[in-house]
C-alpha cells in the first residue's frame, strides 16, 4: 500500500454500492502514483493497477477517495461518496494488457463480494461524466468483464419502447446533449459504430433501461 492524503469520510454515512474504472492518461504508473499521493493534486483513488498487473492500494476503501468528480449516475450526484475507484495505468486510447486485464478481475471481484455491488453499478468514469471524461476509453474490454459477471453487456431485444435519451436517462446517464450521450454509450458498448443514431443502438440501449434501471422498477427478465 502507498497512502494518499487525499481522502475523507463518505459523507452522511454512505456505503459504496458503486465501482467507477479509470485510466491514467500519464506517462507510466509511477508517475501516475506520485500525482495520487500528491497533497498538492486533491486527486485520489482507491486503487491502481499498474501496467504489468501490480495493485497498489492508496485509500481504504471505507473511506471517501477523489476520482469522480463532478458527474451523476442515476440520483446519485455525489459520486465519491458511494464509490471505489480504481485507476488503470494507461496513457490513453492503447489496449490494457492481459496482466492488468487480469488484476483487475479479480481485485473487481473481491470489492463486489466485500461491499455487495452488483455487476451493473460497475461503470466507466465516461459513464457518471459524459463529455467531460472518456476514460476507461474505447480500448477498454467491458464485454470481457460482463462474461465473468464483473459488469453488464447489452443483448438485441425487440421493437424500442424508448427514445434514446429516455432509455438512457433510465439506465443511469446523466441528461445531457444527444450528441454526447450518443458517443459516451457507443464508447462502452459500440466502439466500431459510427454516424447518426441507428436502430441498433436504440434496441440495445433499451435493453440495458429494462434489464438495470438505476430506479429499480422495471421489468429486468
Amino acid at each position: 500500500m502507498r497512502a494518499s492524503p487525499n481522502f475523507g469520510p463518505r459523507r452522511g454515512g454512505l456505503r459504496p454500492d458503486l465501482i467507477v474504472l479509470h485510466y491514467t492518461a500519464m506517462t507510466s504508473a509511477t508517475a501516475a502514483c506520485d500525482w495520487l499521493c500528491n497533497a498538492k493534486a486533491e486527486v485520489s483513488a482507491h486503487y491502481l493497477i499498474d501496467e504489468q498487473g501490480g495493485v497498489i492500494q492508496m485509500v481504504d476503501e471505507a473511506a471517501r477517495a477523489w476520482h469522480a468528480g463532478a458527474g451523476s449516475w442515476g440520483a446519485v450526484d455525489d459520486v465519491n461518496s458511494r464509490s471505489i475507484g480504481v485507476e488503470l495505468a494507461n496513457p490513453a486510447r492503447v489496449p490494457f494488457s492481459e496482466p492488468q486485464m487480469h488484476s483487475l478481475e479479480a481485485l473487481l471481484g473481491g470489492i463486489m463480494r466485500r461491499w455487495s455491488i452488483p455487476a451493473h453499478r460497475v461503470i466507466g468514469h465516461s459513464d457518471m461524466a459524459p463529455g467531460r471524461k472518456i476514460d476507461p476509453g474505447p480500448k477498454f474490454d467491458w464485454r470481457r468483464l460482463a462474461l465473468q459477471g464483473l459488469s453488464i453487456w447489452p443483448g438485441r431485444t425487440g421493437a424500442p419502447e424508448k427514445d434514446f435519451k429516455t432509455a438512457a436517462c433510465q439506465f443511469g446517464y446523466p441528461a445531457v446533449d444527444d450528441a454526447v450521450l450518443l458517443d459516451t454509450f457507443r464508447q462502452r458498448f459500440r466502439p466500431w459504430a459510427k454516424g447518426a443514431l441507428d436502430p441498433i443502438d436504440l434496441a440495445l440501449i433499451n435493453d440495458l433501461a429494462q434489464r438495470f434501471p438505476v430506479d429499480g422498477r422495471a421489468p429486468k427478465a
